[in-house]
């Protein structure tokens, strides 16, 4: 009775949810011909308040939740469709589901991608798909590509496959959550969904809010890609011109309509990340499961991990939703992660360009935190401004600033500067009086580099450059540039320090080779 008194657009809004859920139903038949239900697991973190659980779709058939919609459109297709064969675009997973549909299904498909596809997504494809599958590359982003898809589909009187604006594709994608009911894990009082076009965040949060009606749904999405925030700020689907695409799996300039009228429904809210923040959760990924995820893959978890104060007890669910990673950015993630749940920051902190002040800064306000990178180069004659990575809890940050406050040390927070991020040096070679060069190796551990400067250098010179970052060996390497008053005092210096010895070799021929190039 209480339907009677519904207007239009709720019953409409009603509707779309039921067939939703029937079609999730319907899945729960098709899908597991193609693959098997994934596990759901505790991430296991020192010092977080919050009890996280995981959904593995890292470990599915294509080691990415996206076979699921994609199997569950293609096999409900009617024979007349499948003779046609099915054209799509996708960033890599959702291709990798349709080929692996194709080659199962002897449907054949037509493939466009982004040309900046992951390679392995790419030669995966091709693997899944065989002799029924043709991709081919085109467009930089995914939008660009699903519109040479629709066009071809439209010439051709192919079935568009659509990567998530799709009941059937939701539907697949919300067997996952149908997965996590019937585990015996729930309920839960939180879900961190990350959201791309925002199938996967429909489909699961339609469930969820069924079999668990008061549980909170939190939509993730990057800083640089949240069409879906700006599409409920519009109040429709907006187009973004300018996308962030390090999280290359949810790069998409516009959702589609129905994840739109869905996810407004089903969403508590929506909260953004930064790339930090995703490689940072990636890393946490490891710490507790030894999962690498690809960055679109871990930004649920990185969405938990923000809100962990204000989800102190909490019990939350995140989905890992992908583990499609390039090998070779492996390296840029380690790089911008802090140590466990630590964060990475950099301070740029004002001291005299005089022998010795850098040993007091460190004894000052640096003592026992973990120094991740140090760069320095020699700009001024009487001031100098190093910049240091720490890696430390937000609490551990307060208190530096706090100690430097207290100490009269100038200092700026510089997390994010281009010149930090591309690891700029300046040094003006014409301010250096009579240097020498180190090449310093040293065991990473809490007080190592504060040891050899005060038993090496200790007042006999000052630093006039400084090159290092923590690069997850057990010995930290370092680039040193040490200047003299006098050429005399080089000499007793050179003299009474060998050319090499226990953590240093002295270098050669480095003024011309890395100071006049940082001019």
């Amino acid at each position: 009775m209480k339907d009677i008194y519904l207007d239009t657009e709720q019953e409409q809004q009603i509707s779309l949810q039921r067939r939703l859920r029937q079609e999730i139903l319907f899945a729960r038949q098709r899908i597991y011909l193609a693959g098997s239900p994934t596990p759901l697991e505790k991430l296991e973190l020192v010092d977080c308040p919050v009890d996280i659980w995981v959904k593995r779709e890292d470990v599915s058939v294509i080691k990415a939740y996206k076979w699921r919609g994609a199997y569950n459109r293609m096999a409900a297709m009617s024979d007349t469709e499948a003779v046609g064969g099915v054209v799509t675009a996708s960033a890599g997973n959702h291709a990798q589901g349709v080929a692996l549909a194709a080659g199962q299904l002897g449907i054949n498909a037509r493939i466009f991608m982004p040309r900046t596809t992951p390679e392995i997504k790419q030669q995966t494809v091709q693997r899944l798909g065989g002799n029924h599958i043709n991709f081919q590359l085109s467009g930089d982003t995914y939008n660009e590509s699903e519109t040479e898809a629709l066009e071809y589909a439209k010439h051709n009187k192919s079935t568009f496959v659509h990567a998530y604006d799709d009941l059937l594709v939701m539907a697949g994608q919300g067997t996952m959550a149908d997965e996590i009911t019937m585990s015996g894990q729930g309920p839960f009082d939180v879900a961190f969904l990350q959201i791309g076009g925002g199938g996967l965040a429909a489909g699961v949060a339609c469930w969820l809010r069924l079999i668990w009606p008061e549980i909170k749904i939190i939509g993730v999405e990057g800083v640089g890609q949240a069409s879906m925030q700006a599409a409920l700020n519009a109040n429709r689907p907006v187009h973004l011109e300018e996308l962030d695409i390090f999280c290359d799996g949810t790069a998409v300039h516009q959702v589609g309509d129905l994840t739109f009228t869905l996810c407004q429904q089903l969403l508590d809210d929506i909260i953004t990340v930064t790339n930090q923040e995703v490689s940072e959760a990636i890393r946490a990924m490891w710490d507790g499961l030894r999962a690498i995820p690809e960055p679109s893959g871990a930004m649920g978890l990185a969405g938990a991990l923000k809100c962990t104060d204000a989800l102190a007890g909490k019990k939350c669910l995140t989905i890992l939703c992908g583990a499609n990673l390039d090998f070779s950015k492996l390296a840029p993630i380690a790089e911008a992660t802090g140590v466990g749940l630590e964060a990475r920051h950099h301070l740029r902190i004002k001291i005299a360009e005089s022998p010795g002040s850098m040993l007091r800064l460190l004894d000052d306000a640096l003592s026992g935190l973990s120094i991740t990178s140090f760069l320095y180069g020699k700009t001024d004659q009487s001031q100098a401004w190093p910049v240091f990575g720490l890696d430390c809890f937000a609490k551990s940050l307060d208190q530096l600033k706090q100690q430097l406050d207290d100490k009269a040390y100038d200092w700026e927070e510089v997390s994010g500067d281009e010149d930090i991020e591309f690891r700029t040096i300046a040094c003006r070679s014409e301010l250096l009086t009579h240097p020498a060069f180190f090449q310093l190796s040293f065991y990473e551990r809490p007080g190592a580099l504060h040891e050899f400067l005060e038993e090496t250098i200790c007042g006999r010179a000052n630093i006039c450059y400084f090159n290092y970052r923590y690069s997850g060996e057990r010995i930290g390497r370092a680039l040193i540039g040490l200047e003299f008053e006098s050429l005399q005092q080089q000499s007793e210096f050179l003299q009474w320090l060998p050319p090499s010895g226990k953590g240093y070799r002295r270098c050669k021929r480095v003024p011309d080779r890395v100071i006049e190039r940082m001019i």
